[in-house]
């Protein structure tokens, strides 16, 4: 799996999987949902760790701003359910309109990159910021490019299932400690 990954990386085609049998499909999933979470914990730990050597400060972050304005509930259902609908809409679904050899690597490439970009306003607009955008919004880079990769082979539901699923693990731990009173930091 992680081999086809690379190779459809280099070269982005719109080619679909042409095996549909749900354990297949399941077990590409849950890999890819695993490389996904990976990814970004390693690039997270890096991003924090450039911030503690440093000394940086991006300020408040958006997810910080929703929990302080909406109910636990609100907030699930809009990382769980909201967003993965949206912006698989928005950054993915659209790529069945391009299935030119020739011009889908490019397609791919830009709306993974905007996907990406776009969440860097999810921190306070800062000069330091502005500069380290690129490595701040890694993770949704490198998961933007597995999320492409799942939607072209498997399909758009695919796509929104994994995104959900990405994002119900790494806001359910949150969840529970603002639950349980204990602070994040």
């Amino acid at each position: 799996m992680l081999l086809e990954l690379l190779i459809f990386l280099k070269y982005p085609t719109y080619r679909t999987d042409e095996n549909r049998d749900f354990k297949y499909r399941a077990g590409v999933f849950f890999q890819l949902l695993g490389l996904s979470l990976a990814v970004s914990f390693i690039l997270g730990w890096l991003i924090g760790g450039i911030q503690v050597i440093f000394d940086l400060d991006f300020g408040k972050h958006a997810v910080d701003n929703f929990f302080e304005r909406y109910s636990l509930l609100l907030v699930l259902l809009g990382a769980v359910m909201v967003a993965p609908v949206l912006e698989e809409l928005i950054f993915r679904a659209p790529l069945s309109l391009f299935k030119q050899k020739r011009t889908f690597p490019l397609i791919f490439y830009a709306f993974t990159l905007t996907f990406g970009f776009y969440h860097i306003t999810n921190f306070e607009m800062r000069q330091t910021t502005i500069l380290l955008a690129p490595v701040l919004v890694a993770p949704q880079l490198v998961v933007g490019t597995i999320l492409g990769y799942i939607r072209i082979r498997f399909g758009l539901v695919w796509a929104i299932a994994l995104h959900a699923c990405y994002n119900l693990i790494l806001v359910v731990p949150v969840l529970l400690y603002k639950t349980l009173d204990i602070p994040l930091e």
